[in-house]
């Protein structure tokens, strides 16, 4: 038996931007998501994750359709998940160079899935790492990511980045542009805040809506543009340590994101609430649609303020997490 682990993320500056090339700087939080790999003899995948709430996955089964995979969960859960699953056992079994065993896999978590804090990353990341150790190989953390990546790309139509997967894979700050990913050395320590409304936006839907905009109008491909000037100037203020004006930019980062259709009601309330709260800074992170909101603030007053809010079902402080996939007991 082998256990694994993986931090959720949030997006400091970049999402959506991203799939075009456009910078973003993920910052891995201390929220984990935790896989038991059991190697069977008999080639079956039986998955176990009856404590999570598995909303906003899009997935499939691809083994014979006349041979489930035995699940102990109910079945919505089942649809929401095996996709991603599936494609982390997959790469697991491909890079071990081996196609006769198959696995018993309990998958828990703390990270809000479907939410914008990278759950699917998380749980495929961590799948693959400790399918792999079941096995007797033992991948770097980069090619993890790599193989990590290869399965959120299939699974979401072509329309993933590399971001998720390598924060979650390397873990601490970090910077994403195209083929391009590398960790951020010594990021101030920027206090998180993170309020989530309890739903989950499409991913799917909500990229290839920014992608329909940026090929209809020109302002809309500036737009994404402009998310992209904001990350390189973003990246200064992280390495100067400038936790004041990384906020702002953040504020600017949300402001683009709402002019492309990505944010919602409640994250907008969320924001807004933050902010008055005297965050130095508050945006969406990750997809949008319903999710979190990110703040920055080192007092207890946007926590409380989010608490507060109408729409927002939770909020909680998330610290920097500089440690990637691992090893559990």
């Amino acid at each position: 038996m082998t256990v694994s682990s993986a931090p959720a993320k949030v997006y400091v500056f970049g999402e959506h931007a991203v799939v075009y090339g456009e910078p973003a700087v993920p910052c891995a939080i201390q929220r984990r998501a935790r896989v038991t790999v059991e190697r069977r003899e008999d080639r079956r995948i039986r998955v176990r994750a009856d404590d999570l709430t598995l909303d906003g996955f899009t997935v499939r089964w691809g083994g014979d359709p006349d041979d489930r995979p035995d699940v102990d969960a109910p079945e919505p859960l089942v649809e929401a998940a095996m996709s991603y699953l599936d494609g982390a056992i997959e790469q697991a079994l491909d890079a071990a160079g081996r196609s006769d065993v198959g696995f018993d896999v309990t998958v828990e978590s703390d990270i809000p899935l479907g939410a914008g804090l990278g759950s699917s990353a998380a749980v495929v990341v961590a799948t693959i790492d400790a399918a792999t150790r079941e096995l007797g190989v033992d991948l770097d953390a980069r090619t993890i990511a790599d193989r990590a990546y290869r399965v959120e790309y299939e699974v979401q139509d072509g329309q993933a980045s590399r971001a998720d997967t390598f924060c979650s894979a390397v873990g601490g700050a970090v910077r994403v542009q195209g083929e391009d990913c590398r960790r951020v050395d010594d990021p101030p320590a920027l206090p998180f805040v993170i309020g989530y409304d309890g739903n989950a936006g499409d991913t799917g839907e909500l990229v290839a809506g920014v992608r329909s905009l940026r090929e209809e109008y020109g302002f809309a491909a500036d737009t994404v543009g402009a998310i992209g000037d904001i990350v390189r100037s973003g990246r200064t203020a992280l390495d100067d340590g400038d936790v004041a004006e990384i906020g702002r930019l953040m504020d600017f980062n949300h402001g683009l994101l709402s002019a492309l259709g990505v944010s919602s009601r409640s994250l907008d309330a969320m924001v807004w609430a933050a902010r008055e709260a005297g965050a130095d800074g508050a945006k969406l992170t990750g997809a949008g649609g319903g999710g979190c909101v990110v703040a920055l603030d080192s007092t207890d007053r946007t926590r409380t303020a989010l608490e507060y809010t109408p729409g927002c079902e939770t909020a909680f402080r998330a610290e920097l997490d500089t440690e990637g996939v691992r090893a559990d007991e």
